[in-house]
């Protein structure tokens, strides 16, 4: 229970006679959480892929296209998105994001065929846009440096968490009340979120419930930062900086691969290692398990050597080399002859793209001040995305024309070691960047 005390003079909000300790990490705990939702509703359409396209007779072009439409919304989106956050703030352009992408997914029940469903996934593209900007604005909003590749690796483990949750969930209801259930009660989460969410989110300088010393804490952990901070910077101004390319051509290179297995791991079970839909509903959900682990691991990591009094930089970078030289497992992976072979190497690739994934978001807030952070972010996560779109068709035409998977995991294996030495090489230092006028 909460324990009534002064409000800390600093804050400069509405006072409350309670206060929470360790405020930051429940904040920490609503990104989660929102992050695992917008990971239910992504992947409810991949786990129902084999039955919809048996149902629908889908090509898998067709279901290339649907991706692609998925991965068009949320590559234009992205960039809107991150400047959304940084013009509206993170707790209102949160809460606007979280409902446009319940309500798309929700709309997916509407959809007949493959055109539809096309539309449906642009609308959820859109929406979801918004939420790893939104994020990673909270976390430099709410953590000093040193804990935020933690927190970063702590929320982007709800992708991972939203990814086990969907394939029993999604085939449950499927096989309960049908599939078009599935998407109704799915995308109605997120609804029960913002109810948590609108209360609670203020800045931390605002906020009722913090302690004193908890904001003394953040505060002083980002005094540099706060000092660095001029007016907003525009997006040609961001592009003209090396380290803002090194993270959107990191970004670019690896997130494709993430979408690979987050939209065609059910299908190959399905297609190349012979599994039922009941079958990928009870196994599928396992290598994003362990992906939940190796992302908290790799945020951790790098906090780790950040305590031994690494620099920022080789900090990071030595987190990301180690995650990027385990994705080649995902190559042995698709000639293992036993399927738990399989599924263990695709767990250590998802893994470690998981804990790549906690230290590349971190780099933004490293080397750019807070109130462009949500910006940053959404330009590479454009770059993902169209990433994502080329992956996309690349994979519905390989496999409708070859039939195999192999090429897609070679693929796979060699992006993240191949990206690593970009970032060296773009972004030799890690550090806050020289705002020019």
């Amino acid at each position: 229970m909460p324990k009534p005390t002064a409000a800390p003079q600093s804050v400069t909000g509405p006072r409350s006679p309670f206060v929470l300790p360790n405020l930051r990490w429940v904040v920490c705990a609503l990104l989660f959480l929102a992050s695992t939702i917008n990971y239910v509703d992504r992947q409810a359409m991949s786990v129902l892929k084999p039955h919809l396209q048996s149902v629908l007779h889908w090509s898998e072009s067709d279901y290339g296209w649907i991706v692609f439409a998925f991965q068009l919304a949320y590559a234009l989106m992205f960039t809107f998105a991150g400047l959304a956050m940084d013009w509206l703030g993170t707790r209102l352009g949160y809460a606007i994001s979280i409902t446009w992408w319940s309500l798309a997914a929700m709309a997916h029940a509407l959809a007949r065929g493959a055109l539809s469903f096309g539309a449906a996934r642009f609308l959820l593209g859109a929406g979801e846009a918004g939420n790893f900007p939104a994020a990673i604005k909270a976390v430099a909003e709410w953590f000093p440096k040193k804990e935020r590749a933690l927190a970063t690796g702590i929320f982007n483990a709800g992708p991972t968490i939203g990814a086990v949750l969907a394939p029993p969930l999604v085939v449950w209801l499927t096989f309960t009340w049908g599939w078009r259930a599935a998407f109704i009660f799915t995308g109605a989460l997120g609804f029960l979120w913002l109810a948590i969410w609108i209360p609670l989110y203020h800045l931390p300088s605002r906020h009722p419930w913090i302690t004193a010393r908890e904001l003394e804490y953040i505060e002083g952990g980002s005094a540099q930062e706060e000092a660095a901070e001029g007016p907003r910077l525009a997006w040609q101004k961001i592009l003209a900086y090396p380290q803002a390319w090194g993270f959107i051509l990191a970004k670019f290179m690896t997130d494709p691969i993430w979408w690979f297995y987050i939209f065609w791991l059910p299908s190959y079970l399905k297609q190349a290692r012979g599994f039922t839909l009941q079958q990928i509903g009870l196994l599928s959900w396992i290598p994003f398990l362990v992906s939940g682990v190796g992302s908290i691991a790799g945020g951790w990591l790098s906090g780790f050597f950040l305590k031994r009094g690494w620099p920022v930089g080789r900090a990071r970078k030595t987190a990301m080399a180690v995650c990027a030289f385990c994705m080649p497992s995902g190559i042995v992976a698709v000639f293992a002859p036993d399927i738990r072979w399989a599924l263990a190497l695709i767990s250590l690739s998802l893994a470690a793209h998981q804990g790549w994934s906690a230290n590349v978001y971190t780099l933004a807030s490293d080397m750019f001040p807070k109130r462009d952070v949500g910006s940053v972010t959404g330009l590479g996560g454009t770059g993902g995305a169209v990433g994502g779109m080329i992956l996309a068709l690349v994979s519905g035409y390989t496999l409708q024309w070859f039939h195999t998977y192999v090429p897609l995991f070679l693929i796979a294996g060699i992006m993240h070691p191949l990206a690593i030495g970009l970032v060296h090489w773009l972004i030799p230092k890690v550090e806050p960047v020289p705002i020019r006028a």
